[in-house]
């Protein structure tokens, strides 16, 4: 089993440390989006976390089941209302199996990252396809790797800079490593953990989906359907049969 990194120090604020991403503006698009790829079918998510996407696709009423390694990040979810609502796996969502399939699998916010070696991003993509529908689609939302914005011989970068919190991605280029360093003023005392990712390519996630017989058939860079270009920092990516 792989090492939670979620445990319950990042879990209990975990919610507060992505305020922004629980705004209407950006969930409302995101959640619009999956149901429409739902189609009336069972989702799951892979890394459903405290539930930021899950609850209020139930509340749209498209079944809802997810994977997550982290015991700590599902107490949270559980807390809210609507989650007696949404079945839960604790496992690692590379390899755990589901006994069912659904119409729709997703992976948003980077999550794919999450998985640290290609090895069990590929794996991934042969677990989607043993949950996958026929005629179901599995959509990766997933960060552009920023290395245009590196300069020759750095390895950090920042991506968070309050008063109150501070966020270094490094990068390891030789090896597509990535640990995020985040750090939290608590009572004027600065508490810091990090977190290892493994960032990866639109082009790399295409062949991982081909290996496991899936097909790229859809692509943007933002949830309102965006077209995907080369100034894009993010991309929507929708496989299938």
């Amino acid at each position: 089993m792989p090492r939670v990194y979620f445990d319950e120090r990042v879990a209990v604020g975990y919610d507060a440390g992505a305020a922004d991403m629980f705004e209407p503006a950006v969930l409302d698009p995101a959640v619009d989006f999956l149901a429409e790829r739902a189609g009336g079918g069972a989702a799951l998510e892979l890394g459903i976390g405290t539930g930021r996407v899950a609850l209020p696709l139930s509340q749209r009423g498209v079944p809802v089941h997810g994977i997550e390694l982290s015991p700590a990040m599902v107490e949270q979810l559980r807390a809210k209302p609507g989650a007696d609502h949404i079945g839960i796996t604790i496992g690692d969502f590379a390899t755990t199996r589901v006994d069912r399939t659904f119409r729709l699998v997703y992976l948003v916010y980077n999550t794919i990252e999450n998985l640290t070696t290609q090895d069990a991003q590929v794996a991934c993509f042969h677990n989607v396809a043993a949950h996958l529908e026929p005629g179901g689609h599995f959509v990766v939302e997933v960060e552009i790797p920023q290395l245009q914005r590196l300069p020759p011989g750095e390895t950090l970068r920042p991506f968070l800079v309050t008063p109150t919190r501070l966020g270094f991605d490094e990068y390891d280029v030789a090896t597509q490593g990535l640990i995020s360093h985040h750090y939290v003023k608590v009572d004027n005392v600065l508490r810091g953990w990090s977190m290892p990712f493994r960032y990866v390519w639109p082009a790399e996630l295409d062949l991982m989906a081909r290996l496991a017989g899936l097909r790229l058939r859809e692509r943007y860079s933002g949830w309102k359907h965006e077209p995907f270009a080369n100034d894009s920092t993010t991309h929507m990516s929708v496989y299938g049969w």
